[in-house]
């Protein structure tokens, strides 16, 4: 168990005394929707807080790509001609991919990964279909998801995993990729699998034990990954998280029968939804973010899908039942705002006794402090 410290002052005494642990809590950002509109989901979280997702725009006839920053929700647009778009991820610079398409036609196609930066939405064309999403970016500005090929449709079997960098899209072979990280490790699916993709080799990571199928959605920086498969006799599906050679299983919220991992950071925390709550997993423990916030806040937090190094998490939720995008923010345990407390305490009564033969002085040459 934990212990946190608490600071008693008695006859000038500083008393340490053992209180129970208590989980970390979070305050909660409503982020709002595009102006007139109501409805919106946040994907992608960047260490300084920016959030990037989807919400509903022009009358909630279509949706845009948004980029939330300074408190502030800007409409993303679309590419030249539609009326549809969808971001997914933000890097720390600010660059955003995502997608674009006319919603109108959007069974015939004509959608293209785009990838904003400083004010501008380029379309990164496809593998030679008519059909692009992008799903992840990194540091350096790869970019990677799925394209169609020549002659295919959406959803077909022609689609293939890409990585967009310099200017060129690269063709990985068939399958998705949702994520990298900064080392240029990818992962997503190819053939019912989770991958993970380094240096030119795509790693099959498998199942859990007697599952058929596996996605793989995200990569930390210590090449972790994070995803869904069927569990045994595909009776249900769980969170994974691949760390070394092995793909851990873990579980559900009490209770449910489904988990899904969207995302992890560099500290190995894991976010995503079991059933219809959003939860973290940290430590060996699956949370129930619910369980985390004030109880009187008005919310209900469904879906996780972001989560950046400071903690910083983002997702889907209610808030008196409007369905908006949130950014949750970690508020310091009760045990460090304590320990900083006692630690200033030291450092005030180390600097007193350093003081005190000086006062002493000034007091016996009449000044008083």
């Amino acid at each position: 168990m934990k212990i946190r410290s608490s600071l008693v002052a008695t006859l000038g005494i500083a008393i340490c005394v053992p209180l129970p642990c208590l989980a970390t809590t979070y305050s909660i950002t409503d982020l709002g929707t595009l102006p007139g509109n109501s409805a919106s989901t946040g994907f992608g979280v960047n260490a300084s807080g920016q959030v990037v997702g989807v919400a509903a725009a022009a009358g909630n006839s279509v949706q845009h790509a948004f980029l939330y920053t300074g408190g502030v929700m800007q409409d993303l647009g679309t590419l030249p001609a539609n009326n549809f778009s969808q971001a997914w991820a933000i890097n720390d610079s600010g660059q955003v991919v995502g997608q674009s398409t006319n919603f109108d036609t959007f069974e015939g196609a004509d959608t293209h990964a785009f990838l904003y930066s400083s004010g501008t939405m380029q379309d990164l064309g496809t593998l030679g279909g008519a059909l692009s999403v992008a799903r992840g970016i990194n540091a350096s500005g790869q970019v990677v998801g799925i394209s169609s090929l020549a002659d295919s449709a959406e959803g077909d079997v022609n689609a293939n995993a890409f990585v967009y960098s310099e200017g060129v899209m690269h063709d990985l072979g068939p399958g998705a990729a949702f994520g990298i990280n900064d080392s240029g490790q990818i992962v997503g699916s190819s053939q019912g699998h989770a991958f993970r993709y380094s240096d030119g080799v795509m790693q099959d990571l498998g199942t859990l034990p007697g599952g058929t199928g596996s996605d793989g959605h995200a990569i930390n920086a210590g090449g972790q990954v994070v995803g869904v498969s069927a569990t045994l006799g595909d009776s249900a599906q769980h969170a994974f998280l691949y760390s070394g050679t092995l793909m851990h299983d873990l579980g559900t919220l009490p209770g449910d029968s489904f988990s899904e991992a969207w995302a992890i950071n560099n500290s190995g925390q894991v976010v995503g939804e079991s059933d219809s709550h959003a939860f973290l997993y940290r430590d060996g423990v699956m949370y129930d973010l619910n369980a985390l916030i004030n109880p009187s806040s008005g919310w209900e937090i469904q879906r996780a899908f972001g989560i950046n190094d400071r903690g910083q998490i983002t997702g889907l939720g209610t808030f008196f039942g409007q369905q908006d995008a949130f950014l949750l923010t970690p508020v310091p345990e009760p045990s460090s705002l304590v320990l900083a407390a006692v630690g200033f305490a030291g450092l005030a009564a180390s600097r007193w006794r350093k003081l005190r033969p000086k006062r002493e002085r000034l007091h016996g040459h009449g000044f008083s402090c």
